[in-house]
């Protein structure tokens, strides 16, 4: 993975014009305009993880509309195969289409080698457990590709990435309260000026 491509601390989040799972086009900073943005690239649609890590996000979301920050994720479908896939693993939470996948590259997420993807023990360790959970492995659908990595990102409303999490292989999820938390214990809304986490007020004192 060439790390020259991807995008780090405060850089500007790229814009661009995707589809939702009912066919409009959207830009993505409609989504970060009025509270920080949880970005969301998923893999193919035959992955084991990626189900289970949109099931998670859909059995998180209220606690990420508490903590201030809205949810997008992004899917390399068309527009109707990503509206079933949505409906089936992130009902309710707001998907949208890359078939062309722009938005990964202009993030960075670029295709992995053998061992991010197969050849990894901790990858056919996630595979097993995401089995036990009723997570088939299945061949990703034509045009999408099964080499795809994932990411996610934190932007804030200024359109500047405060959090860019590249996964090191295909099974590399972040933790939800990872996400929620921000930098120690700093809301994604909070600006990192000067001292930042819940004990800098004290220190301050």
């Amino acid at each position: 993975m060439n790390r020259n491509q991807q995008l780090t601390f405060s850089s500007k989040a790229p814009d661009l014009t995707l589809f939702d799972t009912n066919g409009q086009p959207v830009f993505l900073s409609d989504f970060w305009k009025n509270r920080p943005l949880l970005l969301v690239f998923s893999r193919h649609f035959g992955c084991t993880q990626c189900k289970e890590m949109l099931q998670k996000f859909y059995a998180e979301k209220e606690r990420i509309n508490q903590a201030g920050l809205n949810l997008v994720i992004v899917l390399q479908g068309t527009i109707e195969a990503s509206a079933e896939f949505a409906a089936q693993f992130a009902p309710g939470i707001r998907c949208l289409a890359d078939p062309e996948r722009k938005a990964y590259k202009a993030y960075g997420l670029q295709r992995g080698n053998i061992f991010q993807t197969f050849l990894n023990i901790k990858v056919w360790r996630a595979i097993r457990e995401s089995r036990k959970k009723g997570f088939k492995v299945e061949p990703p659908p034509a045009g999408q590709d099964s080499m795809q990595m994932s990411g996610i990102f934190i932007i804030s409303r200024e359109g500047k990435i405060e959090l860019p999490y590249y996964f090191d292989h295909i099974a590399d999820h972040p933790a939800i309260d990872l996400l929620l938390h921000g930098v120690l214990f700093t809301r994604w809304d909070q600006p990192f000026e000067g001292p930042i986490g819940q004990f800098a007020s004290k220190d301050q004192e």
